[in-house]
């Protein structure tokens, strides 16, 4: 059966993580650099086969240079010394709307289950086919070396232990060998 290879399309894609700040407001990160690819026995993703994804650890974002700053060194990602997340996928279920996999963050890998919703396909103006999930899921940190923490005088802590994750991606489906790629034009939709 002839598979299909589908790449990520960096502009149309998103990954956010929220978590909680001395457990009363939500503090809402993202990633500015990843990449995903997908293989499928048919543009429906029905028999999905392969799916992965790796995040640049250095291009964490949450509109504070001094938490990123803190985010990315030893107390939590650690991005020196473990510059990637990676997800690899070990089953997708279009039916029940569950994508299961293998999250490594900081060398520690852990079995992981996303809700993802398919969007379906439809072709761009450029003649490209594209498809879309919306992901979510939460996971304990803690799981994954990400210990750090504090106390307020109060007694409270100042990071929750639940992160919360949700995404957008978009898929471009990989023309076939034969056929010449589609060139965007200047203008991005």
């Amino acid at each position: 059966m002839k598979k299909t290879k589908w790449i990520l399309d960096p502009m149309h894609s998103e990954i956010l993580f929220k978590v909680k700040h001395l457990m009363l407001t939500t503090v809402t990160g993202h990633f500015g650099s990843f990449k995903a690819e997908a293989t499928t026995e048919d543009d429906a993703f029905n028999r999905t086969t392969d799916i992965s994804f790796t995040a640049d650890v250095d291009s964490l974002y949450t509109n504070n240079s001094q938490r990123d700053n803190h985010l990315k060194s030893p107390d939590f990602f650690n991005a020196e010394q473990y510059p990637k997340l990676e997800f690899a996928a070990k089953d997708y279920d279009a039916a029940r709307g569950e994508l299961k996999g293998d999250l490594t963050i900081r060398g520690i890998t852990k079995p992981v289950i996303f809700k993802a919703a398919f969007s379906g396909t439809t072709a761009d103006p450029y003649g490209q086919t594209k498809a879309g999930f919306s992901l979510s899921g939460k996971l304990n940190r803690k799981d994954f070396g990400l210990h750090w923490n504090t106390l307020t005088e109060a007694g409270g802590v100042v990071v929750g232990d639940e992160v919360k994750i949700f995404a957008e991606i978009q898929f471009t489906r990989e023309a076939a060998k034969s056929e010449e790629p589609v060139k965007e034009t200047a203008a991005v939709l």
